[in-house]
């Protein structure tokens, strides 16, 4: 690659040093689980799907969901790989849109596991965005893609709920879990931030909404309660497993409708989405 960054310092080619992806071979609009065992089983619901590509914890298929081109990129934990997945898909796509799929637990009694929560944004409790924002900026998802994610649960029958998701850097100290032989600072911080009216914990999204933002890009998130945070319980087995597919199921769904929608909005002029611009093709 002529005229490369040196500061870089990976090797000079189009296909991405971690997601071992080169451009065209991802669809515009993109699923992002966390865990990449589960890029497989989203393969299977697509029509047309290649073979899953591996490089670490990046797993990779393209395929259709009711005629529309997806993919499915798996982010592995944390931030930190949510900012390496998203600058090199960011450097092989044209206008990508990001739909996170994965799973969190919960800070209000009312949300039985299984549920679904759309993320409307994050606190940002990880540092990884920091070294692209100053600390009061927000971690905000598309509007869009939230419509999107409540018409998708809504017309799947998946009980799902909106409002801000804590991204935290880790799944035990920085959750407030108690661990043995390791003192944690803050050992209140799921009642703080349900003080502050935030309804789950999980790990990714507050990196992706920042950078999708900075990118101009659409991103939304929605993860199944695993964890029910008020009482201790966890999802297990067969709960797990419908808990899982709940939230594949309405991310891709989800998709779909951006799509619909982004062509309402295309043939209306309409730079922003807008309630009025709903028809049959859409809602159904």
């Amino acid at each position: 690659m002529p005229n490369a960054d040196p500061r870089l310092a990976i090797p000079q080619t189009d296909r991405q040093y971690h997601i071992d992806l080169g451009p065209g071979e991802l669809a515009e609009y993109i699923l992002l689980p966390g865990d990449p065992d589960r890029t497989a089983r989203i393969a299977a619901r697509l029509d047309d799907a290649g073979s899953v590509r591996r490089h670490r914890e990046f797993a990779s298929v393209t395929g259709t969901y009711k005629g529309l081109r997806v993919s499915v990129v798996s982010t592995g934990i944390g931030t930190d790989n949510v900012e390496i997945c998203l600058a090199e898909i960011l450097a092989i796509t044209a206008h990508p849109t990001f739909i996170r799929i994965g799973s969190c637990g919960v800070l209000r009694a009312d949300i039985a596991l299984g549920d679904l929560v759309i993320s409307s944004g994050a606190v940002r409790l990880e540092a990884t965005s920091s070294f692209y924002v100053h600390d009061g900026y927000p971690a905000v998802a598309d509007y869009v893609c939230i419509s999107a994610l409540v018409e998708a649960a809504h017309r799947l029958g998946h009980p799902a709920h909106v409002g801000l998701t804590a991204t935290a850097p880790s799944f035990y100290g920085a959750q407030g879990r108690p661990i043995p032989r390791l003192p944690i600072r803050f050992p209140n911080l799921p009642e703080e931030m349900a003080a502050q009216r935030v309804i789950n914990f999980e790990m990714e999204a507050s990196a992706l909404l920042v950078l999708a933002t900075l990118a101009g890009v659409r991103a939304g998130v929605v993860c199944a309660a695993y964890a029910q945070r008020t009482t201790g319980a966890f999802v297990v087995g067969e709960q797990r497993e419908r808990a899982e597919a709940a939230c594949i199921e309405t991310g891709l769904e989800a998709l779909l409708i951006l799509s619909q929608m982004e062509a309402r909005m295309r043939d209306a002029g309409a730079v922003y989405w807008r309630p009025s611009l709903w028809s049959s093709e859409v809602a159904p």
